[in-house]
């Protein structure tokens, strides 16, 4: 067994002993969670998804202590997730995997910090909105390098980067606008956690499977871009029965 493997699965261990935990000390739902109406997995993942805030719950309240601000977390982030690009683009899956995790941490605890501190503002939501673009464009482009001499290395790249754009655009355009969407399976933490998880098992994987480094990786790409571009559509065609429905201005 790989070193990377090994590692893999001892976290994994810690984190459903955690999970053990959470729910014998009564599941506890997270409020901010909840007034965001977040979800994961279409609703299906919610008790991951508030057992993970739940986890990191303790690290958002120590950042505060520390006086770390949300703008800590929003360029952290995009460090991380700049070294995650580095890191896939040089053929160091595991690195660039782990970064991943904690671009994703920082995004979660820069969203905590600030409504905790009741400091969010329209300069908070576009900054973090834009990182997050650049983070998924950093980790897509040293995906593309990396299996830039595969079949289709260059395709799944672009399909899960275009296709991830299009989910985030549907609904900035639609609130633009005044109708807010944030439904569809393949969501920014659904995308992170796939990304993540076929870094950290691709070389184990792929290899009991006979085939070269980034294969997994290459399938978790156009997974995330069919399934991106589906979640796209849906918002399109929800933002669009809203908007048709809504009475013409007056005296036209």
């Amino acid at each position: 067994m790989s070193w990377s493997l090994a590692t893999l699965l001892l976290v994994f261990a810690a984190f459903f002993l955690s999970m053990a935990v959470y729910g014998l000390r009564g599941r506890r739902r997270d409020a901010d969670a909840d007034s965001k109406h977040a979800q994961f997995l279409g609703g299906l993942g919610d008790f991951v998804l508030h057992w993970f805030l739940w986890l990191v719950d303790p690290a958002a309240r120590l950042s505060i202590r520390l006086g770390l601000s949300a703008d800590f977390y929003n360029f952290a982030g995009l460090a991380f997730g700049a070294a995650a690009g580095l890191a896939v683009a040089a053929g160091q899956l595991e690195i660039g995997g782990w970064a991943v995790v904690l671009s994703g941490v920082c995004d979660i605890l820069d969203g905590r910090i600030a409504r905790a501190l009741r400091v969010t503002s329209r300069y908070g939501a576009f900054i973090d909105s834009l990182l997050d673009r650049f983070i998924e464009l950093f980790f897509f482009v040293g995906f593309a390098f990396f299996a830039r001499h595969t079949t289709h290395g260059a395709v799944a790249a672009t399909l899960a980067l275009g296709s991830s754009v299009l989910v985030s655009y549907a609904r900035a355009m639609g609130e633009s606008l005044g109708v807010e969407c944030t439904g569809g399976l393949m969501q920014r933490g659904e995308r992170l956690a796939l990304l993540s998880l076929g870094c950290l098992a691709d070389r184990s994987l792929s290899a009991a499977l006979g085939q070269p480094t980034g294969t997994v990786l290459t399938a978790v790409a156009y997974f995330i871009g069919v399934t991106s571009l589906l979640t796209a559509v849906h918002r399109t065609v929800w933002i669009s029965r809203r908007l048709r429905a809504e009475p013409p201005p007056a005296g036209k």
